[in-house]
């Protein structure tokens, strides 16, 4: 007997695209896919600022550099910048390194919280409550909790 109990039931992810839509991501995300990294070539005020949950930051003008010694050749590779245009050379980047699975994520940061993406940072701790903050038995739960600690 196979020590690997999800062999057969997962099957193997097809090679990544290109271009990636948010979707496509969040979908890896959830499902708790290992083996992959998300690049933020934006730089790196910008990505303190707010970023993708688990994205790595690596500014576009020092990406080969940085990328090459730290990330496996065959890594499946998320890359998002400013804009598309910047993603796409990102992306090109990286597959002059010689990295074979490099995907831009189309739309960027903007299209995932558009599809409420997790997002961290500085400014993303600041942004309106996410969905689950609407949900009332929750509140009505924190609500409790706040007034027992203040008795």
């Amino acid at each position: 007997m196979t020590n690997n109990l999800v062999s057969g039931i997962i099957p193997p992810q097809p090679p990544i695209e290109p271009q990636t839509d948010v979707h496509v991501l969040k979908s890896r995300l959830e499902w708790g896919e290992p083996a992959f990294t998300i690049l933020d070539v934006r730089d790196r005020q910008t990505y303190n600022e707010g970023h993708i949950m688990g994205a790595m930051p690596m500014p576009i003008d020092e990406l080969a550099e940085r990328a090459v010694p730290s990330l496996a050749k065959s890594r499946d590779i998320y890359v998002y910048g400013t804009n598309d245009e910047e993603s796409a050379q990102s992306a090109q980047v990286l597959r002059s390194a010689g990295f074979e699975h490099v995907s831009q994520l189309k739309g960027g940061l903007a299209a995932w919280k558009a599809i409420g993406g997790p997002t961290e940072g500085i400014v993303e701790s600041r942004t309106p409550a996410g969905a689950d903050d609407y949900n009332v038995v929750s509140r009505l739960k924190n609500h409790v909790e706040t007034q027992q600690k203040e008795v």
